[in-house]
């Protein structure tokens, strides 16, 4: 990878929205030791403050999916650099657990939880921003979501 992951963001012209706040009670992200774990976080809009919301298969289309994945890696982001002041601190992506809002006969699932993988690639590259990963249907989401992601990573 040429540059750094701070740099990747700039030079790949993403915005990154306002780190998410939780909205019950829990953290968005933990770091132990040198690891950090990311608490499920949903497909934020660029305004920040709605999400991307539906079932994919139904009110939403693969593509559409996808793209929410990807928004919901662009928050992960956010708050991994809110968490860790920046994202050169993150050696490796370790794990991803994707879940997708969809109807019960959807099969997609890891095609629209590519959104945040190939993300995270573009990122950290694909030495460190591909790890282990799961991605599964839900009947249902909080606040009718179309995706959530939560990860983990190892950091320096």
């Amino acid at each position: 990878m040429p540059s750094n992951p701070d740099s990747r963001v700039q030079e790949l012209q993403l915005t990154l929205p306002p780190a998410p706040r939780p909205v019950a009670k829990y953290k968005t992200a933990l770091l132990v030791d040198k690891v950090l774990y990311v608490s499920g976080h949903g497909p934020l809009q660029a305004d920040g403050k709605a999400l991307v919301v539906g079932k994919v298969g139904v009110e939403l289309t693969l593509e559409q999916g996808k793209e929410a994945a990807r928004l919901t890696g662009l928050a992960i982001l956010s708050t991994v650099r809110n968490t860790l002041g920046s994202l050169d601190r993150v050696k490796c992506l370790v794990k991803t657990v994707g879940m997708v809002n969809c109807k019960e006969d959807f099969k997609d699932h890891p095609q629209v939880i590519n959104g945040f993988s190939e993300l995270m690639a573009e990122v950290f590259g694909d030495e460190a921003g591909v790890g282990a990963r799961s991605a599964v249907g839900m009947n249902s989401l909080p606040s009718n979501m179309a995706v959530e992601i939560e990860c983990i990573f190892e950091v320096g």
